[in-house]
């Protein structure tokens, strides 16, 4: 290697040596950018007086404040959240993001903070047996746009799939019929069904439980470190065993056969 090498790759060596840990710019700023959608209850939705509110709201703002940071939370389509993420505009995303090997060659991610599983929705009338995605073939199916299920009902193959900009417009389309069936986050449909008094009933499981995390800019040790400290002194302390009976009525981060 010639001088001028040696030089490029010292000056390299020492921009990645003094380059901010993200929990520097955190501290430094004095809060933790959350994005999230908004519209997902209840982990995340406005109430009546249109404020921020569910499981995940109260879950950041603990969070923040084991960082000894304040919480600033950001709403956006669920479509948008990792593209922001990766283009720098907030610091994690909190909106029950999946922990995926595909996921994981872009971002980090904290510890598990749920464990949740897929499940099929349908109208309260309906007589017809949907016991997985295979019943669904030839059927009009809602999803969100680019989550997980959506990528899960696209495998199945066969399927009408309409894609949603939020489980909220999923789900009045569903109760309307004018699609036939849905798939979602086993702990945010009988909150949702409740919530809006919906004529629609929860039918089976599909695919394996998933872990859920929360997900950042990799390169980041020191913050990834912080974070999943914050996590276990809010399991350790009982907040976050509080925040979750609270919207759920069970400590969602085990697994649901152990609950």
């Amino acid at each position: 290697m010639n001088k001028i090498g040696i030089m490029l790759a010292l000056l390299g060596a020492s921009l990645h040596v003094y380059a901010a840990d993200l929990l520097d710019t955190v501290q430094q700023r004095g809060s933790l950018k959350i994005a999230l959608e908004g519209t997902y209850p209840p982990f995340n939705f406005k109430d009546k007086n249109q404020q921020l509110t569910g499981f995940e709201v109260e879950l950041g703002s603990a969070l923040a404040q084991k960082l000894k940071v304040k919480p600033e939370f950001i709403t956006g389509e669920w479509s948008g959240l990792l593209a922001g993420l990766q283009g720098g505009k907030f610091d994690v995303v909190l909106n029950q993001v999946s922990i995926t090997d595909k996921r994981k060659t872009v971002f980090d991610f904290s510890q598990p903070y749920t464990i949740s599983s897929a499940q099929l929705i349908v109208r309260k009338n309906e007589t017809r047996a949907f016991r997985s995605l295979a019943d669904l073939k030839g059927k009009r199916m809602g999803v969100t746009q680019g989550s997980n299920y959506a990528e899960m009902v696209k495998a199945a193959g066969g399927i009408d799939i309409k894609f949603y900009p939020s489980s909220e417009e999923i789900f009045r389309d569903l109760s309307l019929g004018r699609i036939d069936a849905a798939v979602n986050d086993s702990l945010l449909i009988p909150f949702e069904i409740q919530k809006a008094h919906l004529p629609l009933k929860v039918c089976a499981p599909v695919g394996t439980t998933t872990e859920m995390g929360i997900p950042f800019s990799k390169g980041n040790p020191k913050f990834k470190q912080a974070l999943d400290n914050a996590l276990t002194a809010l399991h350790k302390d009982g907040t976050f065993r509080k925040i979750s009976v609270k919207w759920f009525g069970i400590d969602v981060s085990r697994a649901p056969a152990k609950r």
